[in-house]
């Protein structure tokens, strides 16, 4: 494939590619710029349509997905969607970016690597999976031996300090010596209460026919010699196997990894999940024509503690050691009193606190791909990171392996929730300790700990740090971060020797990186406002020059007249810190008479949308450059509850959801009416998912603020949500029923006074359809006028056909030029 010829998008961005080698900056703390940033816009002739903006994404150009290195460094792998089909083809490019990546044909898969490739300690050997089957490369030779063929799923592979290759299959752990091609298995992990010696019942009749009939009291010996000799042999034999580790029956294994040196295994466990027969969701258009009950998660009322207990096996004696939470600091507190006080007054009731044992779990960040399970690289020590089921503490800590028992290094706790994200840490090399990450000063910022001393911290200022990534020699931390403005993010290195911080790219987007295996170049997955992600290397170095390696962009995006939305920041009546967000203004916008607008409401809550990359709501990116044309004013606010901002931000609607959201909205209306010729009378809202619960709001909380809205997805009930993503800024019904009762649209629909379009997806296993039916419901029993819904009978949360992202939006156009 050859990249077509470079675009006037291509040339305008040709400056912010190249990196200037201006000084640093500052290490001290510094405030977001809150001053108006925008990129060029694209400046193509033709004009958006509907259908065009609704299309299958294929037509923009199918960007790079799942970049990652070749073991020598000197080739970048990626998969590309195929037209047409879900299927993803594998290409690879040089580093010249001359090639625009070559398709890599099927027979070569296996031999390329993988995302998630091992090296050896020495350098010797790298391993991955293809198709859950292990493969070895000899770097030296080149030469690619695979080590399975089987039936089996293979992961977690690691290289032991030995030298040998380590992988699970199932929870069978095996290891092989790849100069012998000895194959060993070193644990094997069962969820079944161990075998015992064959016991005669206990009942009057059993005892009495063990008496008198010969013949079952001679099985009975048998099966007790057998079971006895079994045991002997398995004791005495240096041939066998290692009998496996019998964990209890009902439990299921929540993760199990193995130490470096092959000797111990640090697992989580817990009671295994029972679904209930009320998790269902009826899908009315199947494939035979009957309407099917498809299995869906539970709803966060119906979610009771689910702990999880903390067990250290040790290989070399077959012994295994639940390890108790109590060495944790406030494992016991009372941490929902004042919450509990508050519910039991509004019963008439007093609520006496008292301490208890909590709840806890590995934490899942949703953003990580490491485990919450971490050995140091010699196997001498492992860390895990610790969760509390009420969300309300996280700690970072290892084990005493000869006391047998937890030792804290680090607690974070949150009076409003921890976060699910920013939660990566690791070792340093040899007794240095750890780092980590934490919200502890407001924002996400790097740490470093001795096992034996105190945290210390490595970044300050209003900004937050993501991705950190440790170097081989660890001496330095590479990361990204919005340090200079919540929308723009570079790539950042601290050098621990000296405790300098470098920037070591100046761009004006989005970026995620990832460092090559020798560490002398880097990978950037970088995008615009306007440019869907590409990749792009760099020399491992500050000022180093941009090479692009991808041309995905068709000729018939890059031909479309685009405009960037400017990021601006709004005045906040709620607080210091303004509302960011993208503000998208027709021509000659201030003359003639006052405009219409629209305000736009991102989804999912803790999301950034208003920053300077490529949109994961491209299609209303799309919607907005032709409400422009129309001559409407657009504006999507990263309200608070935002991510990109620090831990205020998100947390400002603890327990009570809905409201700070609904008050920036205001804020929104008067900047625009304020400063850009908008008509306060004929202003519209939309959203999807957290957005749609947000017009809900505003529309039933303030009726006068907005002539029309329209809701996707929405949640009606946060009691009919799910339970890690609701418990978190709720608390549980059964706990917390004032914040519920506060923060569900259902309990406000009698505001309900301007136009209101309900687009409801009817198999949503993440939204329930009935959240839709419960709420309408309401309105019809209230007797409201000023509502209609569009139903979409084959649709999850997420779209999949064209035709229902247009129809949908022909609707939210219609409603806004009907009413505004």
């Amino acid at each position: 494939m050859k990249p077509f010829a470079k675009t006037a998008l291509t040339l305008a961005l040709s400056s912010l590619l190249t990196f200037s080698s201006g000084p640093l900056f500052a290490a001290e703390p510094q405030t977001y710029q809150t001053k108006t940033v925008q990129l060029p816009s694209q400046q193509g002739t033709t004009l958006m349509t509907m259908e065009q903006a609704m299309a299958h994404p294929d037509w923009i150009g199918r960007q790079p997905e799942a970049a990652y290195w070749s073991a020598d460094s000197k080739t970048v792998y990626f998969e590309r969607k195929q037209a047409g089909s879900e299927l993803r083809d594998m290409y690879a490019t040089a580093l010249d970016g001359s090639d625009n990546g070559a398709a890599v044909s099927l027979k070569d898969l296996d031999n390329i690597g993988a995302a998630d490739q091992r090296f050896s300690a020495d350098g010797q050997f790298v391993a991955w999976t293809f198709e859950d089957q292990v493969f070895v490369k000899a770097l030296t030779s080149g030469k690619v031996t695979q080590l399975t063929r089987n039936s089996e799923k293979q992961q977690d592979l690691q290289f032991l300090t030995d030298g040998r290759l380590s992988w699970r299959q199932g929870w069978n752990f095996l290891a092989v010596n790849l100069q012998t091609g000895e194959l060993q298995q070193l644990a094997s992990l069962t969820t079944e209460d161990a075998p015992k010696a064959p016991q005669i019942p206990d009942s009057y009749l059993a005892r009495e026919q063990h008496k008198l009939i010969a013949f079952i009291a001679l099985e009975h010996k048998n099966a007790k010699d057998a079971h006895q000799y079994q045991q002997q042999l398995q004791a005495q034999s240096d041939v066998l196997a290692p009998a496996p580790f019998y964990l209890g029956k009902d439990q299921q294994i929540a993760s199990a990894i193995m130490s470096p040196k092959g000797d111990k295994i640090l697992l989580a466990l817990e009671a295994a999940t029972k679904r209930s027969s009320s998790d269902i969701m009826p899908n009315y258009i199947t494939a035979d024509g009957n309407i099917a009950a498809q299995p869906v998660r539970a709803r966060v009322h119906d979610q009771k503690p689910e702990p999880q207990k903390l067990v250290l096996l040790d290989l070399t004696n077959a012994s295994q050691t639940e390890l108790g939470y109590d060495s944790l600091p406030g494992f016991d507190e009372d941490v929902l009193a004042s919450v509990k006080a508050e519910n039991a007054k509004r019963e008439g009731k007093t609520y006496q606190s008292k301490k208890a044992p909590r709840a806890i779990t590995l934490l899942n960040d949703w953003s990580w791909d490491q485990s919450a399970i971490r050995w140091h690289a010699d196997g001498s020590q492992v860390a895990v990171m610790l969760k509390a089921w009420d969300n309300k503490d996280r700690w970072l800590a290892t084990v005493d392996f000869k006391e047998k028992k937890l030792v804290n290094q680090h607690r974070l706790h949150d009076d409003a929730w921890i976060n699910y994200d920013f939660n990566n840490f690791g070792w340093l090399p040899a007794d240095q300790g750890l780092y980590f990450l934490s919200e502890e000063s407001g924002y996400s910022h790097l740490y470093t700990k001795a096992l034996n001393g105190k945290a210390k911290k490595l970044t300050a200022g209003t900004f937050e740090v993501s991705q950190p990534v440790l170097n081989k020699a660890g001496d330095a931390i590479y990361f990204r971060a919005n340090v200079n403005h919540p929308g723009i993010y570079n790539l950042y290195k601290f050098d621990l020797k000296n405790a300098k911080q470098s920037q070591l790219t100046q761009l004006q987007g989005n970026l995620t990186f990832e460092l090559s295996p020798d560490e002398q170049k880097i990978l950037l997955r970088y995008s615009t406002s306007v440019l869907p992600e590409e990749l792009y290397v760099m020399d491992n170095k500050a000022g180093s020059t941009l090479k692009r390696l991808t041309f995905t962009v068709s000729p018939q995006f890059s031909q479309m007249k685009l405009q960037a939305p400017q990021v601006v920041a709004v005045p906040s009546s709620h607080g210091e810190q303004p509302v960011f967000a993208k503000l998208y203004l027709p021509k000659d916008y201030q003359q003639g008479e006052k405009r219409r607008a629209v305000i736009f409401n991102h989804g999912a809550g803790y999301l950034q949308n208003s920053d300077l990359g490529w949109s994961n709501y491209f299609r209303e990116f799309f919607f907005h450059n032709i409400l422009i044309e129309q001559g409407y004013v657009v504006l999507d606010m990263d309200y608070r509850a935002s991510k990109g901002y620090g831990r205020d931000w998100r947390t400002a609607i603890y327990r009570q959801m809905g409201t700070p959201e609904t008050q920036d909205l205001v804020d929104g209306v008067k900047y625009l009416v304020a400063n850009f010729n908008v008509d306060e009378k004929r202003i519209g809202t939309y959203g999807g998912s957290y957005g749609g619960f947000m017009t809900f709001m505003a529309m039933f909380k303030e009726p006068d603020l907005f002539k029309a809205g329209s809701a996707l997805r929405p949640v009606a009930d946060w009691a009919y949500y799910n339970h890690p993503y609701t418990s978190n800024i709720l608390n549980t019904p059964d706990v917390d029923p004032i914040a519920y009762e506060r923060s569900s649209p259902i309990y406000f629909t009698q505001g309900l006074k301007n136009q209101l379009l309900i687009n409801a997806p009817m198999v949503d296993d993440n939204v329930f359809f009935q959240d839709v039916v419960r709420i309408v419901q309401r309105l019809i029993e209230q007797e409201k006028q000023t509502f209609e819904t569009a139903i979409f009978p084959v649709e999850p949360h997420g779209f999949r056909q064209p035709s229902s992202w247009l129809d949908e939006y022909r609707r939210i156009y219609k409603l806004f030029e009907r009413e505004l």
